[in-house]
């Protein structure tokens, strides 16, 4: 069992966001008017197309594997002046400066697994956001059919071509813990050569706490936030009850 999330190849090729997102978080960047904080930015998906506007970032994560990676990009890019990457922990960093946008893409708020570390997290970007500042986040919407569908299932989730002629498929098996609201996911990556013989595989784990629509905007309101807009898809789609994404703008009061 290895670290997830030292595989970065591995992550930047698989892990591409949801529909639309990319383009979403940019341009709240572009009107946000000054540096950006990207919390669990990872190896820079989202950090490094907003440097390439030309728009400042600093990026948070827990793991240096994928700062290293980002940093990496960054520089292949171009834009190492324009970005900074720092390992530290969402629940718990301490900058010094405010920031007009803090954001937290691709439903990263929900590695925290606890109410008090969501509210540490909450607490620390309160403190970080500038006045009149916005934070963006995006997470899943739980669907109690697909988690009980899901449950203690191996499932497929991706088959990736290589230019080399190999593919990478992605197999997911997940465990919930209803009352905790917690999956427990056991991610398998497999190499495969043309000729379907194995050449790697590496299997990792994380897990997750779902959380729930009026749930989120309860811990928002709780921690000092009003939501502005909140929308069912990155095209901005009203949120409603067929929605499969919840993306939150919310401002501190």
């Amino acid at each position: 069992m290895n670290n997830l999330y030292s595989w970065t190849e591995y992550y930047d090729l698989t892990q591409r966001g949801v529909s639309g997102d990319l383009e979403f978080y940019l341009e709240y960047a572009k009107q946000a008017g000054g540096e950006v904080l990207d919390l669990a930015c990872g190896t820079g998906r989202v950090s490094i197309p907003l440097a390439e506007a030309g728009i400042p970032v600093t990026g948070i994560d827990l793991s240096e594997e994928m700062l290293n990676r980002a940093r990496q990009k960054a520089e292949a890019a171009g834009v190492a002046d324009r970005t900074r990457f720092i390992q530290g922990d969402m629940r718990s960093f301490a900058l010094e400066r405010t920031f007009p946008l803090i954001m937290i893409p691709y439903r990263s708020f929900l590695h925290l697994l606890h109410l008090k570390e969501q509210m540490n997290a909450l607490t620390c970007i309160r403190h970080h956001l500038a006045p009149g500042g916005k934070l963006v986040m995006n997470v899943f919407v739980p669907k109690i059919d697909d988690l009980y569908e899901e449950n203690e299932k191996m499932s497929l989730r991706g088959i990736y071509p290589l230019d080399n002629g190999e593919q990478v498929v992605m197999w997911d098996y997940t465990r919930y813990d209803h009352f905790q609201q917690l999956a427990e996911v056991t991610r398998t990556y497999e190499r495969v050569a043309a000729d379907g013989r194995l050449q790697e595989k590496v299997v990792g784990r994380f897990t997750l706490r779902y959380i729930f629509p009026m749930e989120l905007h309860h811990l928002l309101r709780l921690n000092g936030f009003k939501v502005l807009e909140r929308f069912g898809s990155f095209a901005k789609t009203p949120f409603d009850r067929h929605s499969t994404e919840l993306i939150v703008v919310a401002q501190a009061v």
